[in-house]
């Protein structure tokens, strides 16, 4: 294995563990205050964990597989989501 590759496994892993604890932060939040917006966000950063885990023992560096793309387009469509519904009128 080239240094090069060992670089990327442990970037990988470090983006792993970081969007894992930052998805325990969130979930924590939402156990608190049962607020759609941290339950929406926990979600998308522990998918996206998966999806580096995922990366890292199949190592597809590149990112170009779709299956990639469609995790993190799922990923980032949750924030979305959760910044809209925390958004949008009340209609009271």
């Amino acid at each position: 294995m080239t240094t090069a590759e060992t670089l990327n496994l442990m970037m990988m892993g470090a983006i792993a563990v970081v969007s894992f604890a930052i998805g325990l932060v969130f979930w924590r939040y939402w156990r608190t205050t049962r607020d759609r917006f941290f339950l929406l966000f926990s979600l998308s950063f522990v998918l996206e964990s998966l999806n580096r885990v995922h990366m890292g023992l199949v190592h597809a560096w590149s990112e170009d597989s779709p299956l990639h793309y469609g995790v993190r387009l799922i990923s980032y469509s949750l924030i979305l989501i959760a910044i809209w519904l925390k958004n949008r009128p009340s209609g009271d």
